[in-house]
């Protein structure tokens, strides 16, 4: 008789860790969203700041010199930005803000004296569009049902559930019996039916989030899994092809078991925008 498999230490201390950083930042995240949107703000704000310098070190992997302290001033002040103007703090401050900030960042590169300023500039800017701004729509999500200054905490609670179902389902369907690569140039080892199966299992958990989330009708709640499920295996495949380009696996090591910042919220990137997106549209056109 053979004997059973050994555990490998090493998973099994790998699998530990992951499930203990992945509770604790559940609990975090939920706990600042539920608690109070200055607390929501602050948590993001220091995601955002988290975010923006990692995708800077990466991209100096490939020789680029972004301007990393005026992209992270850049980003921060957008991100606030945004949200006093959603709060109903300050309005039009987002234009007063990002027009000084834009020139600023050019400007700035005249004294740098480095190689391919123009390049150095692009990636800077991009920094900001490609993280600061998601994470600023995303807590303008927890006011695009019910109207400017009002805050629902179940909206941004609800998107990440979603979130978490569409990777939860695609994984655990792909996993089972995914033999159809979706995008084997970028991501291999993902599979249409994973896809699919991640797509059933947020419709699915679609339908309870709008039992609990009733500022918005099931109708939305199914919209809003749709978007998700396909932005957000968009937003992974993006950051997937920005890592294969630079030729790393994590974007870095910050959240132990998980990886980097952007490893974690790939997904929100281009997500938390159009979600953001069906709801404003709805709000001013209903």
């Amino acid at each position: 008789m053979p004997d059973p498999p050994r555990l490998n230490i090493v998973e099994v201390n790998n699998f530990v860790t992951r499930t203990l950083t992945g509770a604790v930042f559940v609990v975090v995240l939920i706990g600042a969203i539920v608690l109070n949107p200055y607390l929501a703000f602050g948590l993001f704000g220091v995601i955002t700041v988290l975010g923006i310098n990692e995708f800077y070190r990466l991209v100096s992997n490939a020789g680029v010199n972004a301007n990393k302290i005026p992209g992270i001033i850049s980003g921060l002040l957008v991100y606030t930005a945004f949200f006093l103007n959603v709060c109903g703090l300050m309005d039009n401050i987002v234009y007063i803000i990002a027009i000084p900030l834009l020139a600023f960042i050019f400007i700035s590169e005249l004294y740098r004296k480095k190689d391919n300023p123009f390049q150095n500039i692009s990636f800077t800017i991009l920094g900001v569009i490609y993280i600061a701004i998601p994470f600023a729509l995303l807590l303008q999500i927890g006011f695009s049902a019910i109207g400017i200054p009002n805050y629902d905490f179940k909206l941004i609670v609800g998107f990440f559930l979603l979130l978490w179902s569409s990777d939860t389902g695609a994984y655990l369907v792909g996993m089972s019996i995914g033999k159809h690569p979706l995008f084997p140039r970028i991501s291999p080892k993902k599979s249409w039916e994973g896809f699919i199966g991640g797509i059933f299992f947020t419709m699915l958990v679609a339908y309870f989030v709008s039992k609990f989330a009733v500022a918005l009708p099931l109708t939305d709640w199914l919209i809003i899994a749709l978007i998700i499920c396909v932005c957000g295996v968009w937003g992974d495949l993006i950051e997937s092809m920005l890592k294969r380009s630079l030729q790393i696996k994590d974007s870095g090591n910050i959240l132990p078991g998980h990886g980097g910042i952007l490893d974690r919220f790939d997904s929100v990137l281009l997500s938390a925008p159009i979600v953001f997106l069906y709801l404003h549209t709805k709000l001013l056109l209903f």
